[in-house]
């Protein structure tokens, strides 16, 4: 999927990433998808740097697509994947 929508702006509260859209949608995700936000500090939180593509925090080594919030997709990295036998 890739869409021509970006982050405005970037904002938590206890339980919850919030992103303003240019479409004017807001997303609201909860913390338990990316492990690495959900367990950081509120200033690392507030690191985050917003591109075309996602947002993304340097210090948590994190990246998220904004195509990928779109889709209802968490975190994607291979260690918080879960295999089924």
């Amino acid at each position: 999927m890739s869409t021509s929508v970006s982050a405005i702006s970037v904002r938590f509260d206890e339980d919850s990433l919030w992103v303003e859209l240019t479409d004017g949608r807001t997303l609201g995700v909860p913390l338990a998808w990316f492990p690495r936000l959900l367990h950081s500090t509120a200033e690392q939180r507030e690191q985050v740097r917003i591109s075309s593509r996602g947002l993304h925090w340097q210090a948590l080594d994190e990246d998220i697509s904004i195509d990928g919030l779109l889709a209802g997709l968490g975190d994607q990295t291979s260690s918080n994947k879960i295999f089924a036998a």
